[in-house]
C-alpha cells in the first residue's frame, strides 16, 4: 500500500524540514511489510481574506490532489486520540483488507475544512493542545514510520 501525506503549507529550508526528511528517509527503508514511502504533497496556503474562505479553497486543492482510490486519514483536534499500536493496527487493517493507497492529511494554520473531515476514512488526534501545522508534519511522518516498526516487528517502538 503507498502511502502518502498531503499538507497545507511548504517547509522552508532548515531544523523542520530534516527532521521531516529524516523520517521520510526511514518510511522509504521499510519496504517489506507491505507498505512503501511517504510521498509528500504541499498545497500552498490560500491568501483569501476570512478563514472560512482559506480553509474551502485550501480543501478543494487538496480533494482534487488525492488519488480518485485512496483511503483519507486526517489529523485534527476532533479526531480520535490513539496510541501508537492503536495507530498502526489502523494502517495493517487498511493494508491488509487491500487498499491501494492511504494517504494522511495535515491542514494549515485555520485547520481542514467539514469537506475534507467527510471524506476522509479515519481522524486522529495529537491531543487537544493546538499545534502549529508545520510540528504536525513531523509528528504525522514519525507516527507513520513508528506504525511501521510496529508491525514489522523492529524495536524502535518500546511499548
Amino acid at each position: 500500500m503507498r502511502l502518502g501525506l498531503i499538507c497545507v503549507g511548504r517547509l522552508k529550508a532548515g531544523p523542520e524540514r530534516q527532521v521531516y526528511a529524516r523520517y521520510a528517509e526511514r518510511i522509504a527503508a521499510l519496504r517489506r511489510i507491505g507498505l512503501e514511502g511517504l510521498e509528500l504533497k504541499e498545497i500552498d496556503e490560500s491568501k483569501a481574506k476570512s478563514p472560512a474562505e482559506r480553509m474551502a479553497r485550501e480543501a478543494e486543492e487538496m480533494l482534487a490532489s488525492l488519488p480518485a482510490d485512496c483511503g483519507l486519514v486526517v489529523f485534527d483536534e476532533r479526531g480520535k486520540a490513539a496510541d501508537s499500536a492503536a495507530f498502526a493496527g489502523f494502517i495493517g487493517r487498511e493494508r491488509d483488507a487491500g487498499r491501494k493507497a492511504l494517504w494522511f492529511a495535515v491542514g494549515g494554520s485555520e485547520g481542514l475544512d467539514a469537506s475534507v473531515r467527510a471524506r476522509a476514512t479515519a481522524a486522529f488526534s495529537f491531543g487537544a493542545m493546538t499545534l502549529p501545522h508545520q510540528l504536525v508534519r513531523i509528528l504525522a511522518a514519525e507516527q507513520v514510520y513508528r506504525a511501521m516498526t510496529i508491525l514489522s516487528g523492529h524495536p524502535y517502538h518500546r511499548a
